[in-house]
């Protein structure tokens, strides 16, 4: 009898550690345990990990109407204006001791109209950032699109809604693999184009503002239920061909890899609840399945051709064959992290677009108010869900490589709060304290711990290769406009010669990639510690 007994208690031990198995991974973030000290320098990554800092085009190189360069949507959409300084931006790039800068091309720079000539003043221009680099010893990423469309071809045929984007991105990126391939490895085609396809053809805050109501508001031209879904299926499509011409024409001799970036941001589960269980796999399959899955798998992920039935258009099969295994890397974009519960009472509505089929309620904290989109009005340091999303990539997407594209904060916990089709009302923000902003500490603990909770994933065998800061400098946000203290450098913008200045955060980040400092994470930022910060 003893030995039943024994033999019992043992199976429902064995039982008990296989449901904490399975339960563990959707523990909701308010009930997650702090993790223990995490102590690390630069040699704890492998040889072959880059750390680096980036900026874009539209955010950075500014000089919009000159030397040849015509409006891009966002130029007619702000009508900003600045003026790069790349040579001394390289040399302070140099200096910080960033191993990696991650920029991307203007196509209307470079190429005026969309198609057609090369502008020899723009081809000028990123021949001479890109020497620079190289002479610097600076590993160069470049993405090609980072949602800065040429207007001449959005007036001309409405951009990323025609099929026809596919043959002029594979044109212009044709340009640039022969220009600059030489001395470029690391292409990436496209910046978020799920942030694209909803913020630009859904709500219509982003440019070419399209929408219908009532899911966007003083949109001109557009329809919420379908537009966005075609985007991404073109998006996609584009980037397959453009991957197909270099695989074909460049990549034996200059030996560079090409992958896609997506927007991700980690959904927990705002209660144990089946349904909210089921809604945190519905948004990750719409956030990072909709664009991942297709480029890995040929097709989009069940649960959205469910959802979307025939507003979402089908792969052909030689599509999907031309898109299946066509990223050679994925590059995500990562912030914070949210609750998520389910939200399928919104289903039976009769008119229904991308986030009617996602069917799910998101809020920043759990007393927040539940809200049926996801808007990053907030930046809140939860760098577990970084680690998260870095093992399901793992385990989702066949270990495919991973660089983590963009991580970042805005200083002291400024949060943004712009709804749809206000940005036009950014420049009217007040610049930030220039004290409060060089004396970054909360950036400097923000940034630590999203890289030990990269090295956290990478132990788990996560396949990752690169980390890059958001920003190297303060930019034009694109929801906060010119005072955005995003970056590791300050810019004064109200002096015409845009003086840069280093922050705590940049003298910080110099220290650990030269190895002079380890980083002593005495208490990791928990979800559960976040909550309390954040009530």
């Amino acid at each position: 009898m003893a030995a039943c007994t024994s033999s019992l208690v043992s199976l429902l031990l064995l039982l008990l550690l296989l449901l904490l198995l399975v339960v563990a991974p959707w523990r909701s973030a308010g009930e997650a345990t702090a993790e223990p000290a995490l102590n690390f320098t630069r040699q704890d990554f492998p040889g072959d990990f880059v750390f680096g800092a980036g900026t874009s085009a539209y955010q950075y190189e500014g000089a919009t109407g000159e030397d040849g360069r015509t409006p891009s949507v966002w130029d007619t959409f702000t009508h900003a204006g600045w003026r790069t300084r790349a040579p001394e931006d390289v040399k302070l790039m140099s200096d910080t001791g960033l191993e990696a800068y991650r920029f991307s091309i203007s196509w209307s720079r470079l190429i005026p109209r969309g198609g057609g000539p090369i502008n020899p003043k723009g081809l000028e221009y990123y021949n001479n950032l890109i020497d620079e680099l190289v002479k610097r010893g600076i590993e160069i990423h470049v993405t090609l699109y980072h949602l800065d469309f040429p207007q001449a071809l959005e007036d001309e045929y409405h951009g990323w809604l025609s099929p026809r984007i596919m043959e002029d991105f594979t044109a212009y990126a044709d340009v640039c693999f022969r220009e600059f391939g030489d001395r470029v490895r690391h292409w990436t085609t496209m910046d978020e184009p799920n942030v694209l396809s909803i913020a630009a053809y859904d709500s219509g805050a982003f440019p070419p503002c399209r929408c219908s109501p009532p899911f966007g508001t003083n949109c001109a031209a557009g329809n919420s239920t379908v537009e966005p879904y075609v985007v991404a299926h073109n998006s996609i499509l584009a980037h397959a061909s453009v991957v197909r011409m270099y695989r074909d024409k460049y990549q034996a001799k200059q030996k560079g890899v090409v992958g896609m970036n997506v927007y991700t941001f980690w959904p927990y589960p705002f209660s144990r609840s089946c349904a909210d269980i089921a809604a945190v796999q519905r948004v990750l399959d719409f956030t990072i399945g909709w664009i991942l899955y297709p480029l890995v798998y040929g097709d989009y992920p069940e649960i959205m051709k469910k959802q979307a039935g025939s507003r979402i258009p089908s792969f052909t099969k030689e599509q999907s064959e031309l898109i299946r295994g066509s990223a050679d890397f994925i590059g995500i974009n990562h912030y914070t992290s949210v609750y998520v519960s389910n939200g399928s009472n919104r289903e039976k509505a009769g008119l229904r677009d991308y986030y009617s089929d996602m069917a799910a309620h998101f809020r920043v904290s759990r007393n927040d108010t539940p809200r049926e989109k996801y808007v990053p009005y907030k930046v809140l340091s939860e760098p577990k869900g970084l680690q998260c999303m870095l093992e399901y990539l793992r385990d989702t997407y066949e270990g495919i490589p991973v660089y983590v594209q963009e991580n970042g904060k805005f200083s002291n916990s400024i949060s943004i709060h712009i709804q749809p089709n206000d940005v036009l009302q950014q420049r009217r923000f007040k610049q930030f304290d220039k004290d409060d902003s060089l004396n970054d500490t909360e950036r400097v603990e923000y940034l630590s711990s999203y890289m030990g909770r990269t090295l956290a994933a990478l132990r788990n065998r996560a396949n990752v290769k690169g980390y890059f800061v958001w920003s190297f400098l303060d930019v034009f946000e694109l929801f906060a406009g010119y005072h955005s203290p995003f970056g590791l450098h300050h810019v004064d913008f109200e002096d015409p010669s845009l003086p840069r200045q280093p922050k705590l955060s940049a003298q910080w980040y110099s220290k650990f990639l030269r190895s002079e400092i380890g980083i002593n994470i005495e208490n990791m930022v928990s979800p559960d510690e976040h909550e309390h910060a954040y009530q």
